[in-house]
């Protein structure tokens, strides 16, 4: 199973982060850098892309993998 990438707030700026890592992937001064660099490496590695607001929590989602379409259920 691929990791999941996350774009969390670091020390006023913005970290790329896959999950489970003890280091982040990259740092960047603006979310929007974080996001485009989350998402090549999402898209690259088929993972779920995840975006934290300044609060901490997940306010957006993005899936790169092999989704079921139509899903099931």
């Amino acid at each position: 199973m691929k990791k999941n990438v996350h774009v969390v707030p670091k020390n006023g700026d913005w970290a790329v982060r896959r999950e489970g890592a003890q280091r982040d992937s990259s740092h960047h001064d603006t979310q929007a850098e974080a996001i485009d660099a989350a998402r090549q490496t999402a898209q690259r590695e088929s993972a779920e892309l995840l975006i934290h607001g300044r609060n901490g929590q997940i306010r957006e989602r993005d899936s790169f993998g092999h989704d079921p379409f139509p899903p099931k259920g």
